[in-house]
């Protein structure tokens, strides 16, 4: 047994073998092969004990010395690799400052936001406060409360989503308006904005979720005259001095008188095009005077206190307002859409 060639062999086949060394991760390996408690240096060592006591000191200290070398070998190299691969990364990352920067694209208002802030400013310049309630709501607050008992029709109307058999998504903001008059003494003057729920099926006009803005005022004398001139106001602010304004008569459990308001349309002028279905009128809003049950039912004398109520439909506002044509794209979040606003 010759383990003097075999040193000698090992030192020949790490030196050619290191040549080739690219990087880090090759020459852990080739360290752990050469190295390593199995490597090729450490058998050696290994079979000194099959050598005469005479050969032994040779042998060792030949192994020893190919060890550091070796050793020294793979420090050196590794001392290059890693040189070379922070001039690599340096390269990478350098920047050029001469080059223009990168573009940032920053975030838009929400149509339906935008629609909202309006319609906030313009109630609170009047005197309003905002009110908000939450969107889980019950039985009572959704409909009770509002002259809707069960099995009323009316029920059937608002495609309810509910989560179990007291509880459901709110299908109108309306319930923020008796938890108001339950909360407070007249004179009330709030405007409920938020989001609704309703079992619809989602197409260019409607949705399973949207927003309404509910207004209520609750005071002494209070008249329908008061209702129309609050209107008149709120469409000539939205749309223009040149927007007519027209009631219908209604139907809504918790008004009475009951009125559907309508707009000239924003697109014809009251001609008649396909957006107003050639009636030169778009419906924007439910109204009426607050039903006396309702009064009743929340604490209030209704023989002393009167008040209107009425409903608007942001998303519709936003789609008449800025001349979108599909509900659906005021969900989709496309960033072309949103930067136009």
């Amino acid at each position: 047994m010759d383990l003097l060639k075999d040193l000698k062999k090992i030192e020949e086949e790490a030196a050619a073998e290191l040549s080739s060394v690219a990087d880090l991760a090759e020459l852990e390996e080739l360290r752990i092969k050469y190295l390593g408690k199995k490597g090729a240096v450490q058998s050696v060592f290994a079979q000194m004990g099959k050598i005469s006591a005479e050969e032994r000191p040779v042998v060792g200290k030949e192994a020893n010395l190919l060890k550091n070398k070796i050793q020294n070998w793979i420090g050196e190299h590794k001392e290059k690799l890693t040189a070379e691969a922070a001039e690599q990364r340096f390269a990478a990352e350098k920047i050029d400052v001469t080059l223009p920067g990168a573009q940032i694209k920053t975030g838009r208002t929400h149509p339906l936001s935008l629609i909202r802030q309006e319609l906030e400013e313009i109630f609170i310049g009047m005197g309003y406060k905002i009110a908000e309630g939450p969107e889980i709501e019950s039985e009572y607050y959704n409909f009770e409360a509002l002259n809707i008992p069960e099995h009323h029709p009316a029920r059937d109307l608002q495609d309810t989503l509910y989560i179990d058999d007291n509880y459901l998504l709110r299908t109108h903001t309306s319930p923020v308006q008796v938890r108001t008059m339950e909360a407070q003494e007249p004179p009330v003057r709030i405007i409920a904005p938020g989001r609704v729920y309703r079992s619809d099926e989602l197409d260019a006009s409607h949705s399973p979720i949207f927003h309404q803005a509910e207004g209520l005022v609750i005071d002494r004398d209070i008249s329908f005259s008061d209702l129309k001139g609050t209107i008149e106001l709120i469409v000539e602010a939205l749309f223009g001095k040149n927007r007519e304004v027209r009631f219908r008569p209604s139907y809504f459990p918790f008004t009475e008188p009951s009125a559907e308001v309508d707009v000239s349309c924003i697109v014809c002028g009251g001609e008649g095009c396909p957006l107003c279905s050639r009636t030169g009128w778009l419906e924007i809003m439910g109204s009426g005077m607050v039903h006396p049950n309702v009064l009743e039912m929340s604490g209030y004398d209704k023989d002393y206190y009167s008040g209107f109520a009425f409903g608007i439909g942001l998303d519709r506002l936003a789609l008449l307002k800025y001349g979108i044509d599909d509900i659906r794209v005021l969900y989709e979040n496309d960033q072309r859409f949103l930067h136009q606003f």
